[in-house]
């Protein structure tokens, strides 16, 4: 029997099995349709390993130098899609090393060496979610960025801010933004954690217990970027808290992306006004011809739920497992790769509509002038020039917003007569603090929505984002 019969055979289980297995087990044991995507990472840990294996005098340099050859033909062929995979070798790996032996013969073979597939896929796992980490937070980056221009626009904008999406207080839409610019910062410094900590070379781990050649794993761990390799070859073969870990900072990511989004559709409602989003993220109705609908918000608030789901359903793949590998762990990556693409598509939409969307100051400052939202300037002005204790201050308040609410009038436009029928010590200064701009201007602690405190905020992110 020929070498690439028996490969097509026995799948790789070697001597063991005479027979090749049935076509239920083909198909719930293969895995390419899903781990294709790993081949750069696949040959880029072969390359490593190959390298090192001829350093440590295990294969000569000429196979070394044939390997290295023939994995960047089968790269260049991969890349130009002139290479197809087939199931029948189940994975990435098998259908990346039949093709190396096929093409450049017995040095192929020797390629696996030392390793197993179990540190194999577990080295280029990490590998991809390293990259991945690196995309997501060049991505919020962008969006950081788009956020930013935007409060720039509108440091000193008023709208309404909310507690229980009732009107509280007036605000400017440039701190509302800097809200979320300050939470994909944090986003941001999860995932360079996240990077940190599965930045631990598994090759070389074998199956579960190391191997008996000489190898150097610190040369290969190093030459894949990653810091050192893990201390533990159970653990480095079985491990897969980094992937939990990203698709954790993706569902929190995605959170957010989520309540901001869904911000977008109740502000784009002409029932709010405050914005508007361009046709690139809209849709019309197939019979309502004056709708206009934010698609591509409702659709991030529904792939959050997706992303939160693959993540239950990867803590519940791991929850169980014995040390060292299982099988199980072959549905991690079709989970990992459904939150990151959710993910990735989720960015790319928030960060366009966040780039063109136009805002409505006049709507924004109409809806802050209703509610009352300076109800609570009002109280503040009797404790600070009254002296009144500001619990006898919010029930004063309180009566107030109640008389003008009768005479449906704001409460800078009610007489200062009919401030003083229920607090008669109340002077003309008040309406000093009433008027909303001055209501916003007012609130200048740190990190308040004053407008001079948003443009501090605005310097300092424009800066630590540079």
């Amino acid at each position: 029997m020929t070498w690439g019969r028996q490969m097509a055979e026995n799948q790789m289980w070697g001597g063991r099995f005479a027979g090749g297995p049935s076509a239920i087990m083909s198909a719930i044991n293969a895995s390419i349709e899903v781990d294709q995507r790993l081949w750069r990472q696949d040959i880029a840990a072969s390359l490593a390993h190959a390298a090192m294996l001829a350093e440590a005098g295990i294969i000569s340099t000429a196979d070394a130098s044939a390997i290295k050859t023939g994995l960047q033909d089968i790269a260049a062929a991969i890349e130009a899609q002139q290479l197809s995979f087939t199931a029948d070798l189940e994975d990435i790996h098998m259908n990346i090393e039949a093709e190396l032996t096929r093409r450049i013969g017995e040095p192929g073979r020797r390629l696996h060496t030392a390793r197993s597939r179990n540190d194999q896929v577990a080295t280029d796992f990490r590998l991809w979610v390293r990259d991945a980490l690196d995309g997501l937070d060049a991505a919020l980056l962008d969006l950081q960025r788009g956020l930013l221009a935007q409060a720039g626009l509108h440091a000193g904008t008023v709208m309404p801010g909310f507690t229980h999406l009732q009107i509280a207080q007036p605000i400017t839409f440039g701190h509302h933004l800097l809200a979320y610019v300050e939470m994909f910062a944090r986003d941001r410094g999860r995932a360079r954690d996240a990077r940190e900590r599965l930045n631990e070379c598994p090759l070389g781990a074998a199956a579960l217990a190391g191997t008996s050649y000489p190898i150097d794993r610190t040369q290969t761990a190093h030459a894949l970027g990653f810091r050192e390799p893990m201390r533990n070859s159970l653990d480095a073969v079985s491990a897969r808290d980094f992937a939990c870990e990203y698709i954790g900072v993706a569902a929190l990511t995605a959170t957010h992306l989520s309540r901001l989004a869904e911000e977008l559709v109740l502000w784009t409602s002409p029932l709010f006004g405050f914005v508007r989003l361009s046709d690139a993220y809209t849709s019309g109705s197939s019979i309502m011809p004056q709708k206009r609908n934010p698609d591509a918000a409702e659709l991030i608030r529904a792939k959050a739920a997706r992303i939160t789901g693959s993540l239950t359903a990867m803590l519940g793949v791991v929850k169980a497992l014995p040390l060292a590998y299982a099988k199980d762990l072959q549905e991690d990556k079709a989970l990992v790769f459904e939150a990151a693409d959710a993910l990735a598509l989720s960015m790319a939409a928030m960060t366009g509509m966040i780039g063109d969307l136009e805002a409505n100051p006049e709507a924004m400052r109409a809806a802050a002038a209703k509610g009352y939202a300076n109800a609570t300037d009002l109280a503040d002005w009797l404790v600070q020039h009254l002296g009144i204790p500001f619990r006898e201050a919010h029930h004063i308040t309180g009566t107030i917003v109640k008389l003008a609410e009768t005479r449906g009038q704001a409460l800078e436009d009610l007489p200062l007569t009919d401030l003083q029928s229920v607090e008669p010590r109340i002077t003309q200064g008040v309406h000093d603090v009433l008027p909303l701009d001055k209501s916003v201007a007012s609130r200048n602690s740190f990190g308040g929505s004053a407008p001079a405190q948003v443009r501090a905020q605005i310097a300092y992110w424009t800066e630590k984002l540079s």
